[in-house]
């Protein structure tokens, strides 16, 4: 994308980036769901999405450095942003095919005895530390769970105001009356009080055992930043605001990611879950690059209205979800259920 002589081969790049990318987050956040216990999911998962966040964090700081090389050798300080952040992407990309594990059972760097307690400790957990076959009719069969879809559904909702956070900070910002590197320089102290937030709620939703209670504070954190963001005429306000839509979508994203991989058996349905999940996260980013409109600017109003009303679709599938765990879960300690959880004998439902 670097040295591209046209917009229309920089749009090609892009999708195959886009292309090639899309099965990165999906696959890292099976293989982190597959080593720990249900309890002990969300701060390792919270580690591994918040180094993005944190970095994220000083990427427009980053941009407009690199930028500062324009003209240098004939290429456009743009140009120089791909140039330079690809090339260090390829290079921990050898790092990562070096040093990156499998599953549990597939590992290269623990002993036998090391592995086995791992093993031991996912089994007792939920009863799948083996991986089981992959076929056309389980994937038809956890394709037809509404459970899966719902949870999408929350993590669609909740990557909405995160991407739009992330693809339009600085526009935003600027919107506010800030110059362009005034700007870029503001958009990082959002994401450095994200990641502190986001860790704390991940640590106390696994210490506490409980997924969805969490995940509808950090919802509500979201609309109050969105309201803030929206409805407030002071720059200082809706810089708040910021804040606060960017620490509770986020937060939102690892906790449901966490609720998803917490209420599902069989590494097959775990990876079924996770592609959907997922999937419809990246459909929530092409939703909030078609509600952030620029001919919205500088209020975005239509964006704000359209990512308020996720936060309440996800509140709304939030309790779906958790009252009908909660009867399950019920059924199965007073003995009505007809069938084991999940087809797992001594599973519940994580709430």
């Amino acid at each position: 994308m670097g040295f591209v002589p046209s917009w229309g081969y920089l749009a090609l790049c892009r999708v195959l980036l886009g292309a090639f990318e899309a099965g990165f987050f999906p696959a890292m956040v099976y293989i982190i769901s597959t080593w720990y216990r249900r309890h002990e999911v969300q701060k390792r998962l919270a580690v591994f999405y918040l180094v993005g966040i944190f970095l994220g964090a000083f990427s427009a700081v980053f941009a407009a450095a690199l930028s500062l090389l324009h003209g240098t050798y004939g290429i456009a300080g743009w140009a120089w942003i791909f140039i330079i952040e690809g090339a260090i992407t390829i290079g921990f990309g050898f790092v990562a095919w070096a040093f990156l594990p499998g599953f549990p059972d597939q590992n290269n760097f623990l002993t036998e005895e090391e592995t086995s307690i791992v093993l031991q400790r996912v089994e007792k957990d939920r009863g799948d530390a083996v991986p089981d076959v992959l076929t056309f009719e389980k994937v038809v069969r956890h394709l037809s769970d509404w459970k899966i879809w719902a949870i999408g559904l929350m993590y669609m909702c909740a990557t909405v105001p995160a991407y739009a956070i992330s693809l339009f900070v600085t526009i935003i910002l600027s919107s506010m009356g800030w110059s362009s590197l005034q700007s870029m320089l503001l958009s990082a102290p959002p994401y450095v009080f994200t990641a502190f937030t986001a860790m704390l709620f991940s640590w106390i939703s696994d210490k506490y055992c409980r997924r969805a209670a969490v995940i509808a504070i950090q919802a509500c954190i979201t609309l109050t930043g969105l309201c803030l963001m929206g409805f407030t005429p002071r720059p200082g306000w809706r810089y708040a605001g910021v804040f606060l839509a960017s620490a509770g979508s986020s937060g939102c994203v690892i906790g449901i990611l966490a609720y998803s991989s917490n209420n599902v058996v069989t590494h097959t349905k775990r990876a079924v879950t996770t592609a959907v999940t997922v999937s419809l996260g990246g459909i929530g980013g092409i939703f909030a690059s078609l509600v952030f409109r620029q001919v919205d600017y500088p209020r975005y109003m239509p964006g704000i209205y359209a990512t308020i009303g996720c936060q309440f679709l996800l509140l709304f599938l939030l309790e779906t979800t958790t009252v009908f765990f909660s009867y399950k879960n019920k059924s199965i300690l007073e003995g009505t259920a007809t069938e084991p959880l999940e087809g797992q004998e001594g599973f519940m439902y994580t709430l």
